[in-house]
């Protein structure tokens, strides 16, 4: 007699459930090892949020922050259309498709499962300072020309990320009742590894993310941050300390090249203020529009955020984009002074402040690594407040 081996709704629900939970965890840990990984588990996290979708007939939800974002996507799209070379622009477009790890992490993350979220953030990015450590002090990536850089491709890359997830120790320790031993534990090697790489626009974006948390926490602890970096720089190598000095040196090629990029910025924008000159264009123009007292012959991008959205996609986007920005912000300030989960709130405007600071002196938010884990990071604290998923979800 034929048995029925078909599993019941139930039982494949949760299952589905379950594989998307893993294969989101597991591409939040690779965003900091492998951007061929995080690619590959992000598309797997996305089928599977597409099934639970179909399968649950659930109606997408979104926090509000979504919403600018997204219209700064279609604003891109616009101006890819108006590029001078319209399939090089659209085949920039394809990084619009990490604007759905908001719902995705939205649906995923919710209730006490975005402090899981948050753990494995913290504890991969020990692991890859770890690394950088032993590639300054072992390997000899100890000069500008070879800089640590973790797993990644590139030592801005990396920099930037450590700098997101030394904002996330710091809010857990500032915020957390519980749990501070372990972003205790790992913090000197966090803020060493980010020391070492040289990168001094992931340091101003560090600093500024650890001042306003301080300030937020008690400004009385915000004397403390400059006694920090003093001591820091005492007891950093000697290359470390001569490039901690050159931000404040004007005849520094890259300062004065950074200058020189503003203008050549302004001059896009000034000729093409609607549509910008289109998602990855602004090197093609570069040498059109490159100021006179540029030093690089060349530069694929403006090293600003938002110079580099206002000459590549026009003011309609950089004013979307800022209201993305304001929106978020706004709401992250609302859930670290009501809600109960004050860390992860922290994390996330630790992240928004990160990027912007770090982001007057290099184009973060168009680096894939660096976006991935930020809309995780600023999207956690929505997931928590959201609260559990309900019982028979979860069963």
């Amino acid at each position: 007699m034929a048995t029925n081996t078909v599993a019941p709704p139930w039982m494949r629900e949760r299952f589905l459930e379950t594989a998307s939970l893993v294969a989101l965890g597991a591409f939040v840990g690779s965003v900091q090892v492998s951007i061929a990984a995080s690619n590959i588990l992000l598309a797997i996290t996305l089928v599977c949020w597409g099934a639970v979708v179909a399968m649950h007939h659930e109606r997408v939800v979104v926090p509000r922050m979504f919403w600018p974002l997204a219209g700064y996507g279609a604003i891109t799209v616009i101006s890819a259309l108006a590029s001078a070379d319209v399939a090089a622009s659209l085949a920039d477009c394809k990084q619009l498709v990490l604007f759905l790890i908001v719902p995705v992490v939205y649906r995923f993350a919710r209730g006490h499962r975005a402090s899981t979220i948050m753990t494995v953030i913290i504890t991969v990015g020990a692991v890859s300072a770890i690394v950088g450590v032993v590639q300054y002090g072992v390997l000899h990536y100890d000069h500008l020309g070879r800089r640590p850089q973790g797993s990644l491709t590139h030592y801005m890359t990396y920099s930037g990320l450590l700098m997101l997830v030394i904002g996330a120790a710091t809010a857990r320790l500032l915020y957390r009742e519980s749990d501070r031993a372990w972003p205790a534990l790992v913090m000197p090697a966090l803020v060493a590894a980010l020391a070492l790489t040289f990168t001094r626009s992931a340091w101003v974006g560090a600093s500024a993310a650890v001042g306003v948390l301080l300030m937020l926490r008690d400004r009385r602890l915000l004397a403390a941050l400059p006694i920090v970096v003093a001591i820091g720089i005492a007891l950093a190598p000697a290359a470390v300390t001569e490039r901690a000095f050159s931000m404040f040196d004007l005849n520094d090629p890259s300062n004065r090249d950074r200058v020189a990029m503003l203008r050549s910025g302004a001059a896009m924008i000034a000729d093409r203020p609607w549509t910008g000159v289109g998602p990855d264009m602004v090197k093609v123009y570069y040498e059109q529009y490159r100021d006179p007292m540029a030093v690089n012959a060349l530069n694929v991008h403006l090293h600003n955020v938002p110079l580099q959205i206002a000459a590549e996609r026009g003011l309609p986007a950089l004013v979307l984009w800022l209201g993305f920005v304001g929106v978020l912000t706004v709401d992250l300030l609302r859930l670290l002074r009501r809600g109960p989960h004050a860390s992860l709130a922290a994390a996330g405007l630790a992240a928004v402040v990160a990027m912007l600071a770090a982001g007057l002196f290099e184009y973060n938010f168009g680096d894939s690594e660096f976006l991935m884990l930020f809309l995780v990071l600023v999207t956690l604290p929505y997931a928590a407040a959201a609260g559990d998923l309900p019982a028979a979800r979860e069963r």
